[in-house]
């Protein structure tokens, strides 16, 4: 069908489903980040919480972690050094609420930036 034949305001109508979908798109993408740094919020208070109740020392991220990354293959995100990361981040954000309006509402990458710089901060200022 040649665009002589299309019906009038056709082109209109493909935009907005255009827009309609690139708009669902991004909704899901912020949906997705927010139900994972939740996620690793919690991971990281549960890892909090037994080392500070139960004594577990720090060899248990890197067992942790080799048993998720064995457990779940496919699932990238599981590292010792990540899961230090989730720990740190229910440390600095005790308050799950707060995680929800505000943490969660920025990719998880920028959250880790945001604990190294603050990380850093205190390392210099002391």
């Amino acid at each position: 069908m040649g665009n002589n034949l299309l019906p009038t305001g056709y082109d209109n109508f493909l935009q907005e489903l255009k827009e309609r979908i690139r708009s669902a798109q991004i909704k899901a993408a912020l949906a997705v980040n927010c139900e994972l740094v939740l996620l690793y919020w919690q991971i990281g208070r549960e890892i909090l919480s037994r080392q500070q109740q139960q004594g577990w020392g720090a060899k248990v991220i890197n067992q942790l972690a080799k048993d998720l990354k064995q457990a779940c293959p496919e699932i990238k995100g599981f590292s010792s050094r990540n899961l230090k990361y989730m720990r740190a981040f229910a440390q600095a954000y005790p308050n799950e609420i707060l995680v929800q309006q505000l943490a969660a509402q920025i990719p998880w990458f920028h959250n880790c930036v945001l604990l190294d710089k603050v990380k850093l901060r205190s390392c210099t200022s002391t």
